[in-house]
């Protein structure tokens, strides 16, 4: 399920207002605006403090993509079975022949790579691009994967602080002890805020940004390797199999594909 991180936070959110219905608490009471703009506008303000108004810009973009799971967009399987079918008409009619079917490409990285193989680049020069590409991309996803760990990092800590805050007031109020229990569990709410947030939200998605990350550069590698391979006019049916090894079992094809599906393990052969 592409949406899992949204569904998985919806979830959480509604098992924790469950156990406060079931324990006999009001999720009312759990609604402190000051202690809400302490840790959260604390959390944005040090945040921005942490990096460029360009990079905070693209939080809510990145929570999106994190939610909506988009980086499990990737079609491995068509992409190998696209390769394979390049590798094949690049050995019989030659790498001009695939000038047509690089205009129809609509991936840019794998349209610059079969580009610089059609051009005539070197492999060496086709591979330093390519990985200057994927590392640049690389650079940008961990800068924001590192925003929000910090941001998990900052909120529990601004929490306390909220609750400290909040202390001290109840204790310069202390003539009045007919309040003190209400405000101190509004004190603690502060840390609850924190430790919530960073727990369900901002760790969460950091997590999945990185898993997201790291399918974007398996399915790159991938392609790599079939670029190459269509440069160097390796067998189509080799390059299928090489293709293979990037892909989860059930995606494969022949007896790994058989076998993953049924549930089972490809077992050697006996000698």
């Amino acid at each position: 399920m592409k949406a899992s991180t949204g569904i998985g936070i919806g979830a959480a959110f509604v098992f924790l207002l469950l156990a406060v219905i079931m324990e006999g608490g009001n999720p009312a009471g759990f609604i402190n605006i000051p202690a809400f703009l302490i840790v959260i506008g604390g959390t944005f303000g040090v945040m921005t403090a942490s990096t460029d108004i360009a990079t905070i810009k693209k939080m809510p973009k990145s929570l999106i993509f994190a939610i909506k799971g988009g980086g499990e967009s990737f079609d491995t399987r068509g992409a190998a079975t696209n390769m394979v079918a390049l590798a094949e008409k690049a050995r019989r009619d030659g790498l001009l022949a695939l000038e047509d079917d690089i205009r129809s490409v609509e991936d840019e990285f794998t349209r610059k790579g079969l580009q610089l193989v059609v051009d005539g680049v070197e492999s060496d020069l086709v591979v330093a691009i390519l990985q200057s590409e994927m590392d640049g991309t690389a650079a940008r996803h961990t800068k924001m994967i590192k925003l929000w760990q910090q941001a998990g990092g900052f909120a529990p800590t601004l929490g306390i602080i909220g609750t400290v805050m909040s202390l001290v007031h109840v204790l310069e109020n202390l003539s009045s002890p007919a309040g003190l229990g209400h405000s101190i569990a509004g004190a603690f709410l502060a840390t609850l805020y924190g430790v919530g947030s960073a727990n369900i939200i901002y760790l969460p998605v950091a997590n999945r940004l990185k898993e997201l990350s790291g399918n974007e550069m398996a399915f790159r590698n991938l392609l790599i390797e079939g670029i190459l391979s269509i440069q160097a006019g390796d067998n189509p049916r080799m390059l299928a199999e090489k293709l293979d090894t990037f892909l989860p079992p059930n995606e494969r094809g022949g007896e790994d594909a058989a076998n993953a599906k049924a549930g089972g393990a490809s077992m050697p052969k006996a000698a």
